[in-house]
């Protein structure tokens, strides 16, 4: 591969997609917490953002329903004027947001619904046309049975083999890792010798177990993240707040070009996780800039980090410390290779393409699998499995 090819996408991620056969009409449905595109914390609505970018490009008639103002190039339906952020995780806000989308979605002429909200899908067998939900939580308890309830008036999307293979009895019809358009990330090979932690202040994300991590390695640490909330105000003061010194720099939360910069500048990203995350797409934004992760393996981490190549994965908390010592083995090159080969946009928008018009043309997806394909200096393209077409589409039961 050319150093040009490595730092864009491949020329034929955007020749040749479907679009070019048929322009389908797509509502998009974002959740109501951000605007689009958010200004710091916010990665299904960068997800959202981004999709419904490479969807316009692509000559799709894109309408968006969100909080906020416009920033896409979308037509824009406004569901909250100021989005309601302070009330993150409450109940209310999502079913007056799949409310009002629903009274602005009523009587237009559409192909197929995206939607990416958590109350929103349970008014899809109401519509006239199909609807596609993609599951951005963890399938388990609960929240497997409400993904259970919506896959049988939607087709329902994981956003990578972990999270499918965690409960494959669910009606699952593809698997899309989430993308980025690399282009806009900055690549440096020089790096500078702090580690960063970069995410939301929750026992989970285990901003305390990065600090313990780095200090052992006696390496400087910079910290970004969001902690507005109660329980991350809590979690900051019990744990983190004690912890700070000399070699931890805390910078709150991080706005998008900040965010990058530190991205781009850090020796490595480290990641210790304590949940088995469905997807973490800040791990795909390191690698863009050339930066390792350095991670504990929970829930997709193999499917983003390639151990030894990209950074390290490490099975226990313990251990850490000892792959940043090591990180200055990894080639920065490498890291920005993997996310161009396989965490594009594009190819996540062909992903949904795909999906889209199996749909639109009345053929079953039931049982279809939608997966990015690896190929040498080429970025994932998308493969769907060949069926028989029913005469009628068919919701899973």
């Amino acid at each position: 591969m050319t150093r040009r090819a490595l730092f864009s996408a491949h020329p034929a991620a955007n020749e040749d997609h479907p679009s070019t056969r048929e322009c389908l009409r797509i509502a998009l449905i974002a959740p109501p917490w951000f605007q689009l595109p958010p200004q710091g914390y916010g990665g299904i609505e960068w997800m959202n953002f981004w999709l419904v970018e490479e969807l316009v490009k692509r000559g799709h008639e894109v309408t968006l329903v969100a909080s906020g103002e416009n920033h896409s190039h979308a037509r824009f339906l406004q569901t909250y004027r100021s989005p309601p952020t302070e009330q993150l995780g409450g109940s209310v806000p999502e079913i007056v947001h799949a409310g009002m989308t629903s009274r602005l979605l009523d009587g237009l002429e559409l192909d197929i619904v995206h939607d990416h909200s958590f109350a929103g899908p349970l008014l899809a067998r109401a519509r006239g046309c199909p609807t596609v939900v993609t599951a951005h939580g963890p399938p388990d308890g609960e929240l497997a049975e409400y993904y259970r309830e919506v896959g049988t008036s939607s087709s329902l999307v994981a956003i990578s083999h972990f999270q499918r293979r965690q409960r494959p009895d669910l009606p699952w019809v593809a698997t899309v890792h989430n993308g980025i358009p690399t282009d806009e990330y900055p690549f440096r090979e020089a790096k500078q010798p702090f580690v960063l932690w970069l995410g939301r202040m929750s026992p989970e994300k285990a901003a305390h177990i990065a600090i313990d991590t780095a200090r052992e390695a006696g390496r400087p640490l910079v910290l970004a993240g969001k902690c507005n909330e109660p329980a991350e105000k809590r979690y900051f003061d019990e744990e983190v707040r004690p912890r700070l010194g000399p070699d931890v720099t805390w910078v709150g939360e991080a706005g998008t070009h900040l965010k990058k910069k530190l991205l781009s500048e850090a020796s490595c990203l480290l990641f210790p996780i304590q949940w088995a995350e469905p997807f973490g797409i800040v791990m795909v934004e390191a690698l863009a800039c050339g930066t390792p992760v350095v991670a504990l393996r929970q829930g997709s981490i193999p499917e983003v980090v390639d151990d030894g190549v990209t950074g390290y994965i490490c099975d226990d908390p313990r251990h850490l410390s000892i792959a940043l010592e090591k990180v200055h083995c990894i080639n920065p090159y490498d890291c920005r290779q993997q996310a161009v080969r396989h965490f594009e946009a594009s190819a996540m928008a062909s992903a949904y393409e795909a999906v889209y018009l199996r749909l639109v043309t009345n053929v079953s997806v039931m049982s279809s699998e939608v997966s990015m394909q690896r190929q040498h200096g080429r970025p994932a393209e998308v493969k769907v499995s060949k069926l028989s077409a029913p005469t009628k589409f068919a919701h899973p039961s």
